[in-house]
C-alpha cells in the first residue's frame, strides 16, 4: 500500500504543480469525506499556505439534483466533471464497494479527457480497480472502517503533497 500512497501523492503533486486541480466524488459518507479532503487542499492541512484547487463535485446540490433529474443520477459526476476538468487534473473517486455507478461513469469520463484516476474503494477495488491509475483498496468489509481507512489514506497524501509543495509560512 506504501508504493500506492506513494504514486498518489506523486499525481496529486505533478498535478498541482503544473496549475491543475484535483477533484473528489463519493456518495453518502463517501461525499462528506470527499468534501472533507477537498477542504484540507484548499484550507490548509498541516502547513500554513496558500490554498490549493480542489473541488468536491458532491456540494452542488442544484447541479446534482437538476442532472439527476434530466439525465440520471449515475450521471451527477461524469457531467461535472467534464464541465470542470482538463487533462492534467487528478480525480479521486470514493466508493467503499467500488462498484458506485456515477463514480465508475466519472472515472469513464476521466479517461476520455486525459484527467488522472485515483481509486479509494473497499477491499478488492470493485469494477473501480481497472479503471484507476491508482488504487487504494482498504482492506474491511465493513463500510464504517473502509471510510476510516479512507481519510487516513488522503490525510497522508495530503501531508506529502503539503511538504512537496509548500514552505511553512510562519
Amino acid at each position: 500500500m506504501q508504493s500506492e500512497i506513494l504514486k498518489a501523492a506523486d499525481l496529486w503533486t505533478e498535478a498541482l504543480s503544473r496549475g491543475g486541480k484535483i477533484l473528489f466524488c463519493g456518495n453518502g459518507g463517501s461525499a462528506a469525506d470527499a468534501e472533507h479532503l477537498a477542504a484540507e487542499l484548499m484550507g490548509r492541512f498541516l502547513i500554513e499556505r496558500d490554498p490549493m484547487p480542489a473541488l468536491a463535485l458532491t456540494v452542488n446540490s442544484s447541479a446534482a439534483t437538476a442532472i439527476a433529474n434530466d439525465y440520471g443520477y449515475h450521471h451527477i459526476f461524469a457531467r461535472q466533471l467534464r464541465a470542470f476538468a482538463k487533462t492534467g487534473d487528478v480525480l479521486v473517486g470514493l466508493s467503499t464497494s467500488g462498484n458506485s455507478r456515477n463514480v465508475l461513469d466519472a472515472f469513464v469520463a476521466a479517461r476520455t479527457m486525459g484527467v488522472a484516476t485515483v481509486a479509494l474503494t473497499g477491499a478488492g477495488g470493485g469494477q473501480l480497480a481497472p479503471l484507476s491509475d491508482v488504487l487504494l483498496a482498504v482492506n474491511d468489509a465493513r463500510t464504517c472502517h473502509i471510510q476510516e481507512g479512507h481519510i487516513v489514506l488522503g490525510h497522508l497524501i495530503c501531508a506529502i503533497v503539503e511538504q512537496r509543495l509548500c514552505s511553512p509560512r510562519p
